[in-house]
């Protein structure tokens, strides 16, 4: 029994990346963040993952300001520290750097009560390629389909 409860899904990740080596991250987080993640208000659509001194940051994540909060409340796409080994952060820049991957949040969940961020070493789909995928997706849903009503 896993105690890990989804809070976002990044599905255009999934649509426009192959996605390659994933890794869990901690989120460096500030004030009221934590209880808006928790309530669910959080995008992760158009975030990314950028690299520097050393350290992951990720860029473009919106968490809603906490409704009960008062004028203290948190930056919405305020860039926000990942926590990660100094030698996963090392592979993914290396990566990043040289064979032309990119690194994209894929899901955040709560584990434990801790946010955690799972984020995947990416590459670029072509169109012909995203095609592909759907057809798949399509010929596998119509043989579900199928075997459901014949029995």
């Amino acid at each position: 029994m896993s105690n890990q409860k989804t809070v976002a899904e990044n599905k255009k990740a999934r649509h426009e990346y192959e996605l390659f080596d994933r890794f869990e991250a901690g989120l460096e987080l500030k004030g009221t963040e934590i209880k808006s993640i928790r309530r669910g208000k959080v995008q992760l659509k158009d975030s990314f993952v950028s690299f520097s001194n050393g350290e992951a940051f990720i860029k473009g994540m919106h968490i809603s300001p906490y409704e009960f909060g008062n004028r203290f409340n948190h930056d919405e796409v305020r860039e926000r520290k990942l926590l990660l080994h100094k030698n996963e952060i090392n592979k993914l820049y290396q990566s990043t750097r040289i064979k032309g991957y990119t690194v994209v949040p894929v899901r955040l969940y709560l584990n434990h009560g801790l946010a955690k961020l799972e984020i995947a070493l990416a590459k670029g789909k072509n169109l012909h390629d995203k095609r592909e995928s759907q057809k798949a997706k399509d010929a596998q849903r119509e043989i579900q389909k199928a075997l459901k009503n014949k029995y």
